[in-house]
């Protein structure tokens, strides 16, 4: 039977449970970094838009003296140091 074809008909899948609060669990979430989605981010512009995860890194005052968390920062480095 030619053009007679028709897509098989798909079950729809049970919802699937976001991967986030099983991560979190395992210490790798995005909520267990303590430089994530601080209230003081403000998107570096200067960076591709798909950086914007609100990571500190990609904040337009990290590492500046307009930064608000510098201290913390500081003290991040600081515990890398040689003992």
């Amino acid at each position: 039977m030619k053009g007679s074809f028709q897509p098989p008909a798909h079950r729809h899948r049970a919802a699937v449970r976001p991967l986030v609060p099983i991560l979190e669990k395992l210490g790798e979430g995005p909520n267990t970094d303590p430089f994530v989605n601080r209230p003081c981010y403000e998107f570096n512009a200067q960076l591709r838009s798909t950086a914007n995860d609100r990571r500190c890194v990609h904040c337009r005052h990290y590492l500046t003296p307009r930064c608000p968390e510098i201290d913390e920062f500081l003290d991040d480095v600081d515990d890398l140091g040689p003992e």
